[in-house]
């Protein structure tokens, strides 16, 4: 029988041909059930990297509009930004396209030097027009993406102003209004929606004035480590090296991402070698693995949280006091104590632990009788019916069941409607939902405002506004008072002063009881093969592959 090891590689062949690989990977699918049943060893390629991990919440590669964490490994391994984050300490700032920049005295502008003799993957000279126009774009397409940057006053009118390039290799970016500048270059150093693209290449597939975007939802046009050959929604996606990338050739010739969603399939591939790195794997499936010797593991903490959200639009939930209710309804100690190790760690604040401005957690716990009392006071004494939407996948169904038995004892019964990313998602995006456990709530800028303006902050709570980025409008949650707090700390220039702000929306957040209620701060845990060195996993998500190689 022909190894794994070696349909893997039929996959990472030479032959160019799309027909080709669409054959190979059918291949390689029937090759890794083939092995799960037949006992066959395997062994991956040594200049190939072969993952498994879910893709169900990856419904786009255009930067301008792809959210969720697992998108944005991708496409820091496709793409290159101007500044990188340290993943040991990402409040230091480490140079990418720009080998230097300067804030001027006042703090009023970042001014970028661009590195030269650097080269998209097409052959096009990347320039500064290119950074700008990206950049640009992002507010002209006003996508899921332009949040972060609305949020810091840019707008698709004023950002051709704001955003410049005064000469081939200089990019200045003068700041709306004032404001921390080290939130903007945070958000170079993280967001997707701040990677450099091929302005040539992608506005020759322009349509209908949409900057590429219909093109680019499937495809890559960067300057990264690795090029895209193939993406294939929920099934897999494919990336060879980029020879002539600046910093030198990756080690790897070929990165395979698998969809795999069932943590018991990824369990046995890792132990059979057939695949390097497996992500999103269940806690005793990781336990399971601890004694083997072939294999190791690495544990990341996010700034994204794990939370259970209403909808304050209309019906029980808009009620401050069912609302308040559900808060304590939630079994916080027993979800992070049985389901949250490897995914989580208890965290029930809206802003991301370990930064100062972040309060004590105010020790909310599962208590019924209170939540009956206050169901009784809003006029739902008998309780009521309700849904909760969830992934299918682990710990987030895990974590909905948790909650429909504590709901249960004060009397609402809530039936659960596990769905994909788009559909779990996507209802919330239309503000068409009763309660959702999800994970979000930025976090990936070291800094407070990244999780309010994601997980809080709610400008404009009219349907038509379509805020669908900021999970406070999802939520349909609207204070202006924390509103009006978290817009008075972006701008503030005194760090005491700013620190007491950020401090004093987490507290009104408390007292109007929020839609969303954190559970756990996210713990991403990936298991890896021994032999595989130079892996390190970014809290950010930027996770890059140029470095990572096996030791054979």
């Amino acid at each position: 029988m022909q190894k794994v090891s070696d349909l893997f590689h039929r996959v990472g062949g030479h032959s160019g041909r799309l027909a080709g690989k669409v054959a190979a990977m059918t291949t390689l699918a029937a090759a890794v059930v083939l092995a799960s049943t037949t006992g066959a060893w395997a062994r991956t390629p040594p200049d190939q990297l072969i993952m498994g991990m879910s893709m169900n919440n990856v419904l786009s590669l255009d930067p301008a509009a792809a959210t969720g964490n697992d998108v944005v490994e991708i496409i820091a391994n496709l793409y290159d930004f101007l500044v990188e984050l340290d993943p040991g300490n990402p409040e230091n700032v480490q140079p990418g396209l720009a080998y230097q920049w300067e804030v001027d005295p006042e703090g009023q502008s970042i001014v970028f030097q661009l590195r030269e003799g650097v080269r998209f993957q097409s052959g096009n000279p990347v320039t500064a027009q290119d950074v700008v126009w990206s950049l640009q774009r992002v507010l002209k397409l006003n996508l899921a993406l332009a949040s972060a940057w609305k949020s810091y006053g840019f707008t698709a009118d004023n950002v051709d102003s704001l955003i410049t390039a005064p000469d081939e290799r200089t990019v200045r970016i003068a700041l709306a209004q004032p404001m921390d500048p080290k939130l903007v270059i945070y958000t170079l150093g993280t967001s997707v929606s701040a990677a450099v693209l091929d302005r040539k290449t992608i506005m020759s597939h322009e349509r209908n004035g949409d900057m590429g975007h219909r093109w680019l939802k499937t495809r890559a046009a960067g300057s990264g480590a690795f090029t895209l050959d193939e993406w294939r929604a929920k099934d897999v996606l494919l990336m060879s090296r980029f020879d002539a990338y600046w910093r030198g050739p990756a080690n790897f010739k070929r990165v395979v991402m698998r969809h795999i969603t069932e943590s018991q399939a990824l369990r046995l591939m890792m132990e059979r070698g057939d695949i390097d790195i497996a992500t999103g794997m269940s806690q005793p499936d990781i336990r399971a693995l601890q004694d083997n010797p072939d294999l190791g593991s690495q544990s990341v903490r996010r700034g994204t949280m794990y939370y259970v959200a209403v909808s304050a639009k209309e019906g029980p939930f808009a009620d401050r006091r069912v609302r308040q209710a559900v808060r304590v309804l939630i079994d916080y100690q027993g979800i992070n104590r049985s389901i949250m190790p490897g995914y989580g760690k208890l965290h029930q604040r809206p802003v991301q632990m370990g930064l100062e401005a972040t309060l004590p957690d105010p020790g909310y716990r599962l208590d019924v009788e209170a939540a009956k009392a206050l169901l009784a006071e809003a006029g739902y004494a008998s309780g009521f019916s309700t849904t909760i939407r969830v992934l299918a996948d682990a710990p987030f169904i895990n974590i909905a069941t948790s909650v429909q038995e504590t709901l249960a004892q004060a009397g609402i019964e809530a039936a659960i409607l596990p769905g994909t990313g788009n559909q779990v998602y996507g209802a919330m995006r239309e503000r068409k939902f009763d309660i959702i456990v999800g994970r979000g709530g930025g976090g990936a800028e070291p800094h407070p405002h990244s999780s309010l303006r994601a997980l809080v902050y709610n400008p404009n709570n009219t349907d038509a506004a379509k805020l669908t980025n900021f999970q406070g409008w999802r939520t349909s949650f609207h204070s202006p008072r924390i509103n009006t707090l978290i817009e008075q700390a972006v701008v503030e220039t005194d760090a005491r002063h700013q620190l007491a702000l950020y401090q004093q929306a987490q507290q009104a957040y408390d007292d109007e009881v929020g839609a969303i209620f954190p559970i756990s701060q996210m713990v991403d845990t990936a298991v890896h093969a021994r032999d595989l060195q130079g892996y390190v996993g970014h809290p950010a998500a930027t996770t890059r592959y140029h470095g990572v190689w096996k030791a054979r």
